[in-house]
């Protein structure tokens, strides 16, 4: 079992050896994004972060205008894109453009929050949200569903 409680605080980068897949629903959903050559972010009590190399996206992502800070990877930036029925979706995926040093080997890279218009995949296994709308976090089996904030009452830990 991950338990987020011990996770590191800075959050630590790791080049993982999972396949991560995203896709749109349905016997022929479209790929969004696969790979094995993601990363992951490990940060005291968040499920991790996943972010993939932009060669893997499958979609056309448009910057937006929308910014947030983060005290250890920097400023991230968003993007929109659209889903098969020609819903626009709006800052449900970022990027870093210009990391912090100890976040470099992502800048570029991609994550997406887990949501319910797409599916999201850890070696095979179809992921959660982490709890609330402010993190990011994928939710798999192995996760120690105590120890993750963004929850009601659970931000301030």
């Amino acid at each position: 079992m991950l338990d987020p409680r011990t996770f590191p605080r800075p959050p630590a980068l790791q080049q993982i050896k999972k396949t991560i897949l995203i896709k749109f629903p349905g016997p022929n959903g479209q790929t969004i994004a696969s790979t094995d050559r993601a990363y992951w972010v490990l940060e005291t009590y968040h499920p991790p972060t996943y972010y993939l190399p932009p060669a893997s996206i499958k979609l056309n992502l448009t910057s937006t205008p929308r910014r947030t800070f983060c005290e250890w990877k920097g400023v991230a930036n968003y993007f929109t894109f659209n889903t098969p029925s020609g819903e626009a979706v709006d800052s449900r995926a970022w990027t870093y453009n210009e990391p912090t040093p100890a976040f470099a080997d992502i800048k570029g890279y991609v994550s997406f929050y887990a949501d319910p218009r797409w599916e999201c995949y850890v070696d095979g296994e179809l992921v959660e949200p982490q709890p609330g709308d402010f993190y990011g976090g994928w939710m798999t089996s192995d996760i120690v569903r105590k120890s993750v904030k963004g929850a009601p009452g659970t931000r301030g830990w």
